[in-house]
């Protein structure tokens, strides 16, 4: 059960717990920022009243990872390493394969402590030829040896490893890393020494101009932005900690860049780029690929959609967004993804003042 609204939970110590806690928070709503958007609000594309197209010839077909997808969506990191998870995880996969998206597993920590637990996560039999992206914290990572990455990635049998960055999230809980140190040098390692991408991803937070510099100085390609204006990841760790700890939460509730602002900053610097945080609909999508994106992942949302409507309902949900999203190519005279990302736009101000930040220079 969720805690009611404003109310503390008694927070499971345990990786097995955490991840009961975090599928009960995220299926409610109580975890989403409180008054930072993503800013993609403020991406206007121009209507087009003489398309010269027709619905029939869009094409929504993009290259991911060394996979084709049907549509620029990925459904996104959320869940594993609790047996709810296993079928959350199996329905999320399964229609994954059915609309040509790509998929994303949630941490592989709870994998990494006990082996016994990669049955949550293993969805290659209903998904055989989705993009599947892996998935573990810088800080694990960082204390792995390449060998055993690799063997995490292989067990699951993934395209590529997501690497989140989460220090936002750790410091709320109780037992969170406080060390992150060295993370940077982890990176470089497992670009040079992996022979699968690395998609390094924030969780709910966003990527600044500094970050992504020592991204690109690392060897990194491609990133997933996970900006503020979606989940609060600090939210969900807040509700499950108190003391001195939920009050520091409460403050750092909404804090974060934008995810707008996000996939500008990786886009100007040639990244790869997944948006995610606060994806909602098509519309959304069609706005961070004018940003410079290449997809866009969606995650809390398509939880709610599989909790109240099952597969049926998951189906759904998906089908509108790409739906939504052909509407915008046809009504911005864009024939395919790559038209679409320089359709004529206006930038709102409040969005414009985040590109319009200059980035500092990191020290050396």
């Amino acid at each position: 059960m969720q805690a009611p609204s404003g109310a503390s939970r008694v927070a499971s110590s345990s990786i097995h717990g955490r991840k009961a806690d975090h599928l009960d928070l995220c299926q409610g709503d109580e975890v989403g920022f409180r008054s930072t958007t993503t800013l993609l609000e403020h991406v206007k594309l121009l209507h087009q009243s003489l398309p010269e197209l027709s619905a029939d010839e869009l094409s929504t077909d993009v290259d991911l990872l060394g996979r084709r997808l049907r549509a620029p969506v990925v459904i996104a990191a959320m869940t594993g390493g609790h047996e709810r998870a296993a079928g959350i995880n199996r329905s999320l996969a399964t229609i994954a394969q059915e609309r040509g998206l790509g998929f994303g597993l949630g941490s592989q920590r709870a994998m990494q402590r006990d082996p016994a637990m990669d049955w949550t996560y293993r969805v290659r039999e209903w998904a055989p030829d989705v993009l599947l992206l892996g998935n573990i914290g810088v800080v694990q990572a960082r204390d792995t040896s390449t060998h055993d990455l690799e063997t995490l990635v292989r067990d699951v049998g993934a395209d590529a490893l997501c690497v989140h960055l989460n220090p936002a999230m750790e410091l709320i809980q109780s037992d969170g890393d406080r060390d992150f140190r060295g993370c940077v040098r982890a990176l470089e390692r497992m670009c040079n020494e992996l022979a699968f991408p690395i998609v390094v991803k924030e969780t709910g937070n966003g990527l600044s101009p500094q970050t992504i510099e020592k991204l690109v100085g690392a060897g990194v390609r491609y990133v997933d932005t996970s900006g503020a204006g979606g989940t609060s990841w600090v939210g969900v760790e807040t509700l499950r900690a108190d003391g001195a700890r939920r009050s520091m939460g409460q403050q750092l509730w909404d804090w974060g860049i934008p995810t707008a602002a996000s996939v500008h900053y990786a886009a100007s610097a040639s990244l790869a780029t997944i948006a995610t945080g606060g994806i909602r609909s098509g519309l959304d999508v069609a706005r961070a690929l004018a940003l410079g994106a290449r997809a866009a992942g969606i995650a809390r949302p398509a939880l709610h959609a599989l909790t109240r409507g099952g597969d049926d309902g998951l189906r759904h949900f998906f089908d509108e967004v790409v739906q939504e999203l052909r509407a915008v190519m046809l009504l911005t005279g864009s024939r395919d993804l790559c038209q679409l990302r320089s359709a004529p736009r206006i930038i709102g101000a409040d969005l414009k003042a985040w590109m319009d930040t200059p980035p500092v220079p990191v020290s050396t």
